[in-house]
């Protein structure tokens, strides 16, 4: 296969508005009323007309000029006979008045308290201690939402959410492929159905169900179906929600998540992703993490410890089951582990015909051709698969998704979207086809090699061109025979450079390939005892590293084993580099025949590789589609300087 480089793209950065902001924005909302509020209690508390002394106001009413006033406790208004208005402020207990004003003929009547100015009074008072009080408030707030579902006063309290499943509830039926992990928790569900059943014979309900598989096979899906079986509450919870920056939050979370759950017995506590916070304790380099370790410390003691949670049954999963501890996979904990594995045939059949229901689907769709064109994909793989299709179908304006769709979707999954629109040169596209041919030719000549499926020139995500082979059955092991063969298709592409371009002019294009060649052969010498000069050991293993980062170390021997070692997986990438030699050179002109077929078709099936090899032709339904070299200037052309990511001949199991 051969690739091309691409330069890192920078992630485009962006966010929303800052809470803070927003927080001060609506305060001084609230602040700005309040003024506002004052202001107009203020303003309309202020009487209207021209103010006088009380003294010229008790002159005025001597002489007779006043008509009539209205007198309250603040401030004392009234109309002159002349229809002029006035004001003023009275002194406080003076008795006089009201003889005075009886006496010379003016109409007075009294007038409650302003209660403006009480009000604007009480504003200037308390409007101090309400912001005071409405700071407290917004900072209390701040420090509950980063203190997870209990905020500051519960900072500990568990993330866990309760699912009732009202809506969009899963059952067993709706869990394909994987039967045998069904049946493992079916039982769960029988238990928690009817407990006598079990317990009159002295059996006990399992404590825990321990999901493990690789990422895509359906664990969260069998967690969401034995909810949706038993009919009981069900706890869904994420174990990196147990972890925080402060010691003791995990502990406290978990504490409160048993407490729920016992209030809710009998229930289902799902935690996803475990690994989380249930990594072995003691690994790295003396910098454990406290917190972790006090989490899975109290998960451990709640989930098998001096009390018994009785009707609390714990399913957790993981795809890296190597790394817990071992604490938490005895039993009394995780009674049950149960393997949820990557489909078979039988179980990619059934996988698709779940998905394909949603599908208006055309009468030459067949499933069972599609999951045999698909070993190795999972339960999520194929219901993307299905996906794929139909938005293929929609885009192509069909009322049903026909075969056809099915098979272009499965191509663009397994090696990328075409790239049509990508310049190349007539040399670029000339190298491009003698490399995959080198791929597929070797391909043929070896017997252990898986068939081919299809082989293109046609860019596809990174690569320039692929020769892809799919096995005929299922494979759940690999022989020495076959590993040799992959190496010798390895090499393929970047001898069939050099055979007919020379050595001058062989190209990055095989980087990805002697990549995948060097990671076969250090396994087969140091992992698979495939060396006869090193015997059957194991010279390396995966481990757990430094804050939990994951790498691999040789376990054995000294520098002369290390130097052996070396010239072992030398050896073996150059033996498959001299068979693939032997073959192209052997079989020249059918090389020259499957390169000027690929630049004329740029695309052909294994049966059309294989009827080109027997007969000098191909026969293709359609019309050849001519090969699309447009004129190129400049940086249009691809750089030389190539990264090739994948091993040469497609294999979706990288073998």
């Amino acid at each position: 296969m051969r690739d091309q480089n691409s330069d890192p793209s920078n992630e485009p950065e962006g966010g929303g508005p800052n809470p803070w902001i927003k927080s001060l924005l609506i305060w001084g909302g609230v602040f700005l009323g309040l003024l506002l509020l004052v202001s107009v209690f203020g303003g309309s508390s202020q009487a209207s007309g021209t103010q006088i002394l009380y003294s010229d106001f008790k002159e005025k009413v001597s002489q007779g000029t006043i008509r009539s006033v209205e007198i309250s406790p603040n401030r004392i208004t009234g109309v002159t006979k002349s229809d002029e208005a006035f004001n003023t402020v009275p002194v406080q207990n003076d008795a006089s008045l009201t003889p005075l004003l009886e006496q010379n003929g003016v109409q007075y009547s009294g007038v409650e308290a302003d209660s403006g100015n009480i009000l604007l009074y009480a504003l200037i008072n308390i409007l101090p201690f309400v912001l005071i009080l409405g700071i407290a408030f917004f900072a209390l707030r701040q420090v509950q939402k980063g203190g997870g579902a209990g905020g500051a006063m519960g900072f500990g309290k568990s993330k866990a959410k309760m699912l009732t499943e009202k809506q969009g509830r899963v059952t067993f039926d709706d869990v394909a492929g994987i039967d045998e992990a069904r049946e493992e928790l079916e039982e769960v569900v029988e238990f928690l159905k009817d407990p006598q059943r079990f317990s009159k014979l002295g059996g006990q309900i399992p404590k825990g169900a321990l999901l493990v598989g690789s990422p895509g096979t359906g664990k969260t899906l069998l967690a969401r179906a034995i909810a949706g079986e038993a009919g009981v509450p069900f706890f869904t919870i994420s174990g990196s929600d147990f972890v925080e920056m402060f010691v003791g939050v995990g502990a406290s979370r978990v504490r409160d998540m048993f407490e729920q759950a016992k209030k809710n017995a009998p229930c289902i506590v799902f935690i996803d992703e475990i690994d989380a916070v249930g990594r072995s304790r003691g690994h790295g380099l003396g910098n454990s993490n406290d917190e972790r370790e006090q989490t899975l410390n109290q998960l451990l003691v709640e989930m098998d410890g001096f009390e018994a949670n009785e009707g609390i049954i714990i399913v957790a999963a993981t795809n890296r089951p190597d790394v817990l501890d071992p604490a938490l996979l005895r039993p009394g904990r995780f009674d049950r582990q149960v393997v949820v594995p990557v489909p078979d045939i039988d179980g990619r059949v059934k996988i698709l015909e779940v998905h394909m229901k949603k599908v208006p689907l055309a009468p030459d769709v067949n499933a069972r051709t599609i999951a045999r064109g698909t070993p190795g994909f999972s339960g999520a793989d194929l219901a993307n698969l299905v996906n794929e299709a139909a938005l293929l179908a929609a885009r192509r304006s069909k009322r049903l998704v026909a075969m056809q769709e099915f098979e272009d979707a499965k191509d663009k999954v397994m090696m990328g979207a075409e790239r049509r629109s990508m310049v190349m040169t007539d040399d670029e596209k000339k190298m491009t086809a003698y490399h995959e041919a080198g791929h597929a030719l070797v391909s043929l000549n070896e017997p252990a090699s898986d068939p081919i499926h299809k082989a293109t020139i046609i860019p596809r995500g990174r690569a320039l061109g692929m020769v892809m082979r799919l096995p005929e059955r299922d494979s759940y092991s690999y022989h020495r025979d076959k590993m040799h063969a992959n190496l010798a298709v390895a090499m393929g592409g970047r001898v069939a450079e050099e055979i007919i371009f020379g050595h001058d002019k062989v190209s990055s294009g095989a980087s990805g390939d002697i990549q995948y060649a060097t990671d076969l052969a250090r396994n087969m010498v140091t992992k698979w005892g495939m060396s006869d000069k090193l015997g059957p050991l194991q010279y390396e293993q995966s481990q757990e590293g430094y804050l939990g980062m994951s790498g691999t170390q040789r376990t054995m021997g000294g520098s002369e084993t290390n130097k052996l070692i070396d010239a072992e997986i030398k050896d073996l990438v150059e033996s498959g580099l001299t068979r693939a030699r032997d073959v192209l050179t052997e079989q020249e002109d059918k090389l020259h025949l499957l390169a000027q077929a690929l630049l004329e078709y740029e695309t052909l099936t294994g049966e059309e590789i294989d009827k080109l090899m027997k007969d000098g032709k191909v026969e293709k339904s359609d019309e050849p589609r001519k090969p699309q070299v447009r004129p190129v200037g400049g940086s249009a052309v691809p750089k030389a300087g190539r990264k090739f990511g994948g091993s040469g001949e497609g294999a979706p199991q990288g073998a």
